[in-house]
């Protein structure tokens, strides 16, 4: 079922909120659930994404493991051993941040580039309110998901090579940006509805 590249925006960004207040005994079948559905149908985004991360997530995780106090894990270790609330804490904070992850990859699998740009571009609606061209926040967003679609896709092997790939200019340049705008259906607001109605439960 296609639904409006908005709805799907918005959904994503109410199921980040939803995963940061989920109550650890729900959070783990809600990021197994998640995570398994990624991995059938987002694999391949799912693992660039982790690649792009990784280092974020293993910092996260010793952050939390080495900065919030409690028992040490391990007592021979002394001030040098992460505690035990401490780690446990990371993991919960790694597992919201993977099913994040894995959400943004089914995402990114189910939109591809104008329609993702076509969705903010409804998004960003709100923005003429302050003055601000909605034309020319697509423009700029397009640019910018071609250069980090690069950066991702490319196969570099020096840190020459990525540096210079950022200055390419794309070969579409020079062309207008045309977007396909979609209308609004039912059922995309029943997504929307069915994720805010979730978030009103686990905050309730």
């Amino acid at each position: 079922m296609n639904f409006h590249p908005a709805a799907q925006i918005v959904t994503w960004c109410l199921l980040v909120a939803i995963l940061q207040s989920l109550a650890p005994v729900m959070l783990l079948p809600a990021a197994t659930l998640i995570l398994a559905f990624a991995l059938l149908n987002s694999a391949r985004k799912l693992g660039q994404l982790l690649r792009r991360t990784r280092w974020v997530m293993i910092s996260l995780l010793l952050v939390y493991a080495y900065s919030t106090p409690g028992q040490s894990l391990w007592d021979g270790l002394g001030m040098f051993s992460p505690s035990r609330e401490g780690l446990y804490d990371g993991v919960l904070q790694l597992a919201r941040l993977l099913c994040a992850l894995a959400g943004l990859a089914i995402l990114l699998d189910r939109l591809h580039r104008q329609q993702l740009i076509a969705g903010l571009y409804t998004l960003s609606a709100p923005l003429r309110l302050i003055g601000v061209s909605r034309e020319r926040f697509a423009v700029r967003l397009a640019l910018t998901l071609h250069y980090a679609e690069v950066a991702m896709v490319r196969e570099t092997r020096t840190w020459q090579d990525s540096l210079r790939s950022l200055f390419e200019t794309p070969g579409d340049a020079g062309k207008h940006l045309e977007l396909k705008l979609y209308r609004f259906a039912f059922r995309d607001g029943l997504l929307v509805g069915f994720a805010l109605l979730l978030l009103y439960g686990t905050y309730r």
